[in-house]
C-alpha cells in the first residue's frame, strides 16, 4: 500500500467518525415504531394542553422531568408521544374546547401525531372552572368547529369516525344534548361522560356510548367497584355503543379542594384498576392520566416518581419499557430553536471537516 493511499484511508476514517458523531444531531427527533402489544384493546390516555410555564406554580406537589413546560412546546409534545407509544399507549384523549390558545396547541399536536403515527381523540370540556355547564350554544359551536377544522385529519381515525367525549353531560338536560348532537353524529362519534347506568340510559339513544372519567376510585374501599364498571359496560353495549373504561395510578386533589386520596402503592393501584377495566369488556381503556398533575393521577415521568409508571404500564402491555431522555423544557430559550441551532452547527462542522479532508487529499496526491 502506498504512503498516499494509507494517509487517504486515514482521512476517510476521520470523515466516517465525523459523520457518525454529527449526523445524529442533525436528524429530527422522530419515532415511527409502534409498540407491539398482545392486547388488542386500545389504551387511550387523557392528555392536557392547558399548561403555561406559570401553571406549575399552583397546586402541585410533583413536577415533570421535562421541567415546567408550556403546552405550546412542540418538542415536549413529541417527547410525550414517543414515550407514550413506547409504553403501549395507542393515543391521547385531548382535553379541549375552542379558544385561540387551545386551538393553536391542538393543531400543533395533530401535526406531531401525524408525523409519529399516533392517534388522538377529544374530551370536550363542557364545564367551566367552577364546574358549571357552558352555554349550549357554545358547546354546539365548538363541536361544529372541531368537525369543520380537525375531524378529517388522519390522527382522528382510530375508529370509523373521530371520537369526541362530552365531559359534563350530567349537567345538561336531555333536550340540550339533543340540540347539540343533532346532525353531528353522522360525522363524529359523541360519547357521554355519565357516571352510572341511570345517567347513561337517560341519553342512550342520543349518544354513541359512554366514557367514565373515574380518577378517584379506591379499589380497596369501594364496594362493588368492578360490578359497577361491568354494569355500565353492559348497558352501553346493549345500545350498540362504545364503552371506555377508566383506570388510574392513584389520586390526590387536596391542593385544589378535594379530600380523597388514593395511594399509588408503587404501581399496584394502576395494575388493579387496569385489570378491573379490562374485566368490563371495554372498547378502550381510558388511562387517567398522562399529565393531570393537579389531581396527581399522572403517569408522565416526574421528579417524584421518575419513569416508574411508564414501566408499570409497559409491563401490563407486554412491551419494553421506554428509554427516558434528559432535557429540561423550562431552561431559558425555546427548546425547538436551540435544537435547530445545534443541528445547523453540526452540519457546519461536518462540512468543514469534509472540505478540509478533500483539500488534504488533493494536496497529497499532487506531491
Amino acid at each position: 500500500m502506498s504512503r498516499v493511499t494509507a494517509r487517504s484511508l486515514g482521512i476517510l476514517r476521520l470523515w466516517l467518525v465525523a459523520t457518525v458523531v454529527f449526523l445524529p444531531a442533525c436528524a429530527p427527533a422522530s419515532s415511527n415504531t409502534k409498540a407491539e402489544t398482545t392486547d388488542p384493546i386500545p389504551v387511550l390516555s387523557y392528555y392536557y394542553i392547558w399548561f403555561d410555564t406559570q401553571s406549575w406554580d399552583r397546586a402541585k406537589i410533583d413536577y415533570p422531568l421535562l421541567g415546567h413546560y408550556s403546552s405550546s412546546n412542540v418538542d415536549v409534545m413529541r417527547q410525550h408521544i414517543q414515550w407514550a407509544k413506547a409504553a403501549g399507549i395507542d393515543g391521547f384523549i385531548v382535553s379541549w374546547k375552542s379558544t385561540d390558545k387551545l386551538n393553536q396547541r391542538l393543531e400543533q399536536l395533530i401535526k406531531v401525531a401525524d408525523e409519529e403515527n399516533f392517534k388522538l381523540a377529544i374530551i370536550y370540556q363542557g364545564l367551566d372552572f367552577q364546574r358549571d355547564p357552558l352555554p349550549v350554544a357554545q358547546v354546539d359551536a365548538d363541536l361544529s368547529y372541531f368537525i369543520d377544522h380537525y375531524a378529517d385529519d388522519p390522527a382522528f381515525s382510530l375508529y370509523e369516525k373521530p371520537l369526541v367525549i362530552w365531559s359534563g353531560t350530567w349537567e345538561y338536560s336531555r333536550e340540550d344534548v339533543e340540540k347539540v348532537v343533532l346532525g353531528k353524529r353522522e360525522q363524529i362519534l359523541i360519547l357521554a361522560s355519565e357516571k352510572n347506568v341511570d345517567g347513561y340510559s337517560r341519553l342512550a339513544d342520543l349518544v354513541d356510548g359512554d366514557a367514565y372519567y373515574w380518577s378517584s376510585v379506591n379499589p380497596d374501599t369501594f364496594t362493588g367497584y368492578a360490578e359497577k364498571l361491568t354494569g355500565m359496560s353492559e348497558a352501553v353495549h346493549a345500545n350498540g355503543g362504545l364503552w371506555i373504561a377508566p383506570a388510574s395510578p392513584g389520586f390526590d386533589a387536596r391542593l385544589i379542594g378535594g379530600k380523597t386520596v388514593v395511594d399509588r402503592k408503587n404501581g399496584h393501584t394502576l395494575e388493579t384498576q387496569f385489570n378491573t377495566a379490562l374485566q368490563s369488556s371495554p372498547d378502550a381503556v381510558g388511562l387517567i392520566s398522562w399529565n393531570e398533575f393537579s389531581e396527581n393521577s399522572h403517569i408522565e415521568p416526574s421528579e417524584k416518581y421518575n419513569h416508574r409508571y411508564l414501566n408499570v404500564l409497559a409491563n401490563i402491555r407486554h412491551v419494553s419499557a421506554p428509554r427516558i431522555n434528559d432535557f429540561d423544557s423550562s431552561e431559558p430559550g425555546n427548546t425547538q430553536e436551540n435544537l435547530g441551532f445545534v443541528q445547523i452547527l453540526a452540519l457546519g462542522l461536518l462540512g468543514i471537516s469534509i472540505f478540509a479532508g478533500l483539500a488534504v487529499l488533493i494536496w497529497r496526491n499532487r506531491k
